[in-house]
């Protein structure tokens, strides 16, 4: 939607038949949007490439099929309490967001689940490294399992690309534009949990920020269960705090409504949690009957330490006895990834960051983007940490190398030019289990962020990235 905007502008001027050559006037477009005085109520378009990014066919498709196994690997690990535990023994000591988080976890364990059905939305990101032979290496960055987000966006960024191929005069590039549509492979899922919660009078409850800067992402897929008609609210943390409740069956009333599924799109920091208060909130959603996206056993499952601890050897074999082809499949997107526990492995592993740091990526256990640490900042942080028990908070993966490509960025407040930049790739999962038997399983859409080279970390959301499309080549 925020698009759209400032398409309208361009589709009104004349004679473009190269968009790229002609940046001024672009930049003349952008600046009578932008002339809004500034508000909190304030809309604008999403920053966004002006042109789709190429990435090769291989990759792009590797990507997508994988997906399917990471949703079964996310919700095996979930079911898994014993591995839960083990991956982030040594996390939880040091890290006390996580702890509280592992808290609840347990807590429900002890009490036992109240909800036998299981909705995951996860997105897996990923970037092309570049191998010495010139070809690219999909390699993972993370899995998203907690608010996976853009794929609202996401699904109108294919027309806006096309529409701007077209007026540029590149007419078979714009064909070649793929369809996606994750806002309706995201919400198709919920939809599914909430038929299996098996109440009409229930609603989807969107558990949100006070203040949400990205809400049109949520309402493509709001919009998407009002047309399958399925009611949602939005509510915060603090709603659920003052006017939340469980009844004998431990269903989860907000404000009167009964609540068939929550969808976390709050709560994935240490700073959403603003009081004891929220935290009690938490684990009256995660006590409740409805079925929660993700649940807190999910939701633990994206940490960068279980990441780091599936890449051991023998660890996918674990989840996917007799599956070896599963196994080299998911195992191949791995990047290097090493501990800083504590002990000679982790000594080992601190020894190698300090002594070639521009080689390595250090990450802590945080969402949201711009957490990541690079190059000199990895010994500044590593000698402080090396050696005391909180290195342990941080996990370290080998820094991938993609290849650039020129584009143009186009955002609110800074200016039109032509910008060496790197991509990011995501794959959208969804599945519902109920039981033990798995009702829904897709990859449901892709997305690409892009970024000017000049940034290290940091994604849309937090004001570095940009949507993107690729254009398979």
């Amino acid at each position: 939607m925020y698009c759209f905007f400032f398409f309208l502008y361009i589709s009104q001027v004349n004679h473009l038949a190269d968009v790229a050559k002609d940046a001024a006037l672009l930049q003349g477009v952008l600046m009578r949007i932008q002339e809004t005085p500034n508000s909190s109520e304030l809309v604008t378009y999403a920053p966004l490439t002006l042109f789709p990014t190429p990435v090769p066919k291989a990759v792009f498709h590797q990507a997508i099929e994988v997906q399917t196994h990471y949703n079964i690997l996310v919700d095996k690990i979930s079911q898994d309490p014993d591995f839960l535990q083990g991956a982030l023994a040594s996390t939880i000591e040091v890290d006390d967001f996580i702890a509280r988080l592992f808290k609840i976890h347990q807590q429900i364990l002890k009490e036992g689940r109240s909800q036998s059905i299981i909705l995951g939305l996860n997105r897996s990101d990923y970037m092309l490294d570049l191998r010495e032979d010139g070809t690219s290496s999909l390699k993972q960055i993370e899995i998203n399992t907690f608010a996976a987000s853009f794929g609202g966006l996401s699904s109108r960024m294919a027309d806006v690309h096309r529409h701007i191929l077209n007026v540029a005069g590149r007419l078979e590039e714009s064909q070649r534009i793929l369809n996606n549509n994750p806002a309706a492979g995201l919400a198709a899922a919920i939809a599914k949990a909430w038929e299996l919660y098996g109440s009409e009078r229930a609603v989807i409850m969107f558990l949100v920020e006070e203040s949400q800067r990205n809400i049109f992402d949520h309402r493509y897929i709001e919009n998407e269960l009002w047309k399958r008609n399925i009611p949602t609210i939005r509510k915060r943390f603090d709603d659920v705090c003052k006017t939340g409740s469980l009844d004998q069956d431990k269903r989860l009333f907000v404000d009167g409504c009964e609540v068939a599924v929550v969808y976390y799109r709050n709560g994935y920091m240490p700073q959403n949690y603003v009081s004891e208060q929220s935290w009690d909130a938490r684990l009256l959603m995660e006590r409740s009957l409805a079925v929660k996206c993700p649940d807190i056993s999910t939701h633990l499952v994206g940490t960068k330490k279980v990441q780091q601890v599936l890449a051991k050897p023998g660890v996918l074999e674990k989840f996917f006895p007799e599956q070896p082809e599963v196994v080299e499949q998911i195992r191949a997107t791995f990047a290097g990834l090493y501990t800083l526990d504590m002990g000679p492995e982790g000594d080992r592993t601190v020894a190698m960051a300090l002594a070639a740091p521009d080689r390595f990526v250090l990450k802590p256990q945080r969402e949201g983007g711009g957490n990541n640490i690079y190059g000199s900042e990895i010994c500044q942080v590593l000698e402080r940490v090396k050696d005391s028990k909180e290195r342990m908070a941080y996990i370290l993966m080998d820094k991938i190398h993609p290849t650039p490509v020129l584009n143009y960025l186009l955002r609110r407040d800074a200016p039109l030019k032509l910008t060496n930049c790197l991509s990011e790739l995501g794959a959208f999962g969804a599945y519902v289990r109920q039981g033990k038997d798995m009702v829904l399983n897709k990859c449901v859409g892709h997305l690409l962020r892009t970024k000017s080279a000049e940034h290290s970390d940091g994604g849309i959301a937090a004001g570095v990235a940009l949507l993107d499309n690729p254009l398979l080549v």
